[in-house]
């Protein structure tokens, strides 16, 4: 009986075994077999209007990325405030992939949290700008305040629309594409060109977060007589609200606004998206892709990729470079967007 016991005890003991050792290797086998069989996601942290250009972006890509290499990849994309944005990278958010609407937004994250190479400029070709873009002014129908350039923005009765500089790259851009006005017309006097951006803020009623809240104010909300904006917003408004409410005057001079992309490498290796974060900003550059920032009414990088009746609609502009009148993009943020720097300062004069 022992030895009938002893036997069926060590059958039961075998059975189990053969179990756990079949148990283990289904979930060997199920986790060697996952990533290839699920499929990636990518996030792209981008700023406010960027909404439309990226869901044409994310589809095209995903679509030529299959057609490549048989796997499906999804992008996601997030938007906010170019700043607000950069902060929720800094915070930990698990972005593959960052294209904001500033450089400095793109160095803080670098600066903060080291996930971003310090050299991402040179990562990607044209200094990591697969398209460029600048600001006009977006005026109510038949343009009844007579607004033709910076300078009106000052007019006691000028009331500006424009987003939180400290939270927004079209904010930051405004203010500097301001500021460099004022400088060239006033023989490269910075203090008369802060004084000339004090004097259009004190124009400014409200300082919405983001470039699409400054958007909704305006056009929706009905506050406001221009709003200083990104081309292709001025155009979404067109196309949203119809051309017969609003009129679009392109100022003779404006900034030329760089809004970057940019790796985030520390992410990437972690989540295994190395292969398919670069390819997607690799696509930025190609001609497809340059197609739809073009009919987005961004500057594309390619304009003989884009469609001629989308590049007629971006005019020759005398743009200058806010670098060539400030220095380093670290100078530019610090002297004035960092605290205690120069919107700052505006502010404590009354605004």
């Amino acid at each position: 009986m022992q030895t009938s016991g002893y036997r069926r005890r060590a059958a039961l003991l075998a059975t189990r075994r053969a179990a756990l050792i079949t148990a283990t290797g289904l979930a060997l086998g199920l986790a060697q077999a996952g990533p290839a069989l699920a499929d990636t996601e990518l996030l792209n942290v981008s700023y406010d209007p960027t909404r439309e250009l990226y869901k044409d972006i994310n589809a095209a890509f995903t679509e030529e990325w299959k057609a490549k290499t048989g796997e499906t990849v999804t992008v996601r994309a997030a938007h906010g405030g170019s700043g607000a944005q950069a902060r929720t990278v800094i915070d930990g958010i698990p972005a593959d992939v960052v294209t904001l609407g500033i450089p400095s937004d793109i160095d803080s994250i670098a600066r903060l949290t080291k996930k971003i190479d310090p050299d991402w400029r040179n990562k990607q070709p044209n200094g990591a700008l697969p398209y460029t873009s600048t600001v006009v002014f977006l005026v109510r129908k038949g343009n009844p305040k007579g607004i033709k350039d910076w300078g009106d923005l000052v007019k006691p009765d000028i009331k500006v629309i424009t987003p939180n500089p400290k939270t927004s790259a079209g904010g930051r851009w405004n203010f500097l594409a301001a500021w460099g006005y004022a400088y060239e017309q006033n023989n490269k006097d910075a203090e008369k060109a802060n004084a000339f951006v004090g004097q259009v803020f004190k124009n400014v009623p409200v300082l919405d977060t983001g470039a699409r809240g400054s958007t909704v104010t305006f056009a929706q909300r009905g506050l406001g007589d221009v709003l200083p904006t990104w081309e292709n917003e001025a155009f979404l408004v067109f196309d949203e609200f119809g051309k017969d409410k609003f009129d679009i005057v392109v100022p003779p001079t404006s900034i030329y606004a760089e809004p970057p992309v940019a790796l985030v490498d520390a992410n990437v290796d972690k989540k295994g998206t190395r292969k398919q974060a670069e390819a997607y900003l690799q696509f930025l550059y190609s001609d497809k892709a340059q197609a739809i920032f073009a009919k987005h009414h961004y500057r594309p990088l390619k304009r003989e990729a884009a469609k001629k009746e989308d590049i007629a609609l971006l005019p020759e502009i005398k743009l200058f470079k806010i670098e060539d009148f400030q220095g380093s993009w670290d100078d530019i943020q610090k002297k004035n967007f960092d605290n205690g720097g120069l919107f700052d300062q505006l502010g404590k004069q009354g605004h």
